[in-house]
């Protein structure tokens, strides 16, 4: 197998769209090089397996604490401790962010792989937090689930900015909690002794 890989093999082994990698990459997260003529990326096998290590991205086949992190961003206290209810004797820790700017900052802290996130919040709201995360993508896998009683119209932007899937308020606490469980199931067959199946290029 090669010691390099494309932007596409690092996006599937992290979890994340091709595009992501290459925003981590022209923002220095990620070392890569340029191929003469082309211009396309190419990640070095050794320096996205460092990358993934320290940014607490689990490699396939290794489950690591990170994949049960949730962090609730909800303005409503009640509904936040309810949501966390649901979650905590599933195995899952939580954390929770009261609006949007507290979301940014934990984020990075708390390195959740998934986010509840509410759409009507004071200050940065549900869509405004989901913008900022289109222009700054985080260093390590992040599924959003929207859990929000908001218009069809802000459910569907919701998704178009680039939510994974979206809850309406008030939900059933078991379907909840399957869809957190769906988003992260872990995909198998990505990296084999730190290896995947060579693509055409």
């Amino acid at each position: 197998m090669s010691d390099v890989l494309t932007t596409r093999q690092a996006a599937l082994l992290c979890g994340v769209s091709f595009r992501t990698v290459i925003r981590w990459i022209e923002r220095g997260l990620l070392q890569a090089y340029r191929l003469p003529g082309r211009g396309d990326y190419r990640v070095p096998q050794e320096a996205l397996h460092a990358f993934m290590l320290e940014n607490d991205i689990p490699l396939p086949g290794v489950s690591l604490l990170p994949a049960r992190r949730v962090l609730i961003v909800e303005d409503d206290p009640s509904m936040a401790r309810a949501l966390a209810r649901v979650l905590k004797p599933a195995g899952f820790e939580t954390a929770h962010a009261p609006d949007g700017f507290a979301a940014g900052a934990m984020l990075h802290s708390f390195r959740p792989a998934l986010m509840t996130l509410d759409l009507r919040m004071p200050g940065l709201d549900g869509l405004g937090v989901l913008s900022y995360l289109q222009r700054s993508p985080m260093p390590f896998p992040l599924k959003i689930l929207v859990v929000s009683a908001d218009s069809e119209k802000r459910m569907a932007q919701a998704l178009e900015l680039g939510a994974d899937a979206l809850v309406r308020k008030p939900f059933d606490n078991q379907e909840f909690l399957a869809e957190v469980e769906r988003l992260l199931e872990p995909k198998g067959g990505a990296w084999k002794s730190i290896g995947v199946k060579p693509e055409s290029v």
